[in-house]
């Protein structure tokens, strides 16, 4: 097997005491098993190969977040602003089309 997979055989298996002892985080913030269990599941896990210097910088950058909570807070504004960029686009020209 690979360094970059995994098998989840090679994990211990977890008890329902083990999950009562459980302190459940999303990012750095503690939250409650539903809150964690209601973040989590809108999540997907993937792998994913970045420059060295990449993951440096939002390792710096995201101090008590985590770099992978900071990575994907920066994924969503980058498709939030290109949505909000397209949006402005249509609107200029429509208001240029009416006003021609």
């Amino acid at each position: 097997m690979s360094k970059y997979t995994s098998s989840l055989d090679e994990y211990p298996e977890i008890s329902t005491e083990d999950m009562a002892k459980a302190n459940f985080r999303v990012g750095a913030k503690q939250v409650t098993r539903e809150e964690w269990v209601s973040a989590v599941s809108k999540k997907q896990r993937i792998s994913i190969m970045l420059d060295e210097r990449i993951v440096a910088w939002f390792k710096a950058q995201a101090g008590d977040r985590g770099y992978q909570t900071l990575i994907n807070e920066t994924l969503k504004q980058a498709i939030t602003n290109q949505d909000l960029e397209s949006t402005l686009r249509r609107i200029v020209r429509e208001e240029m089309k009416h006003a021609a």
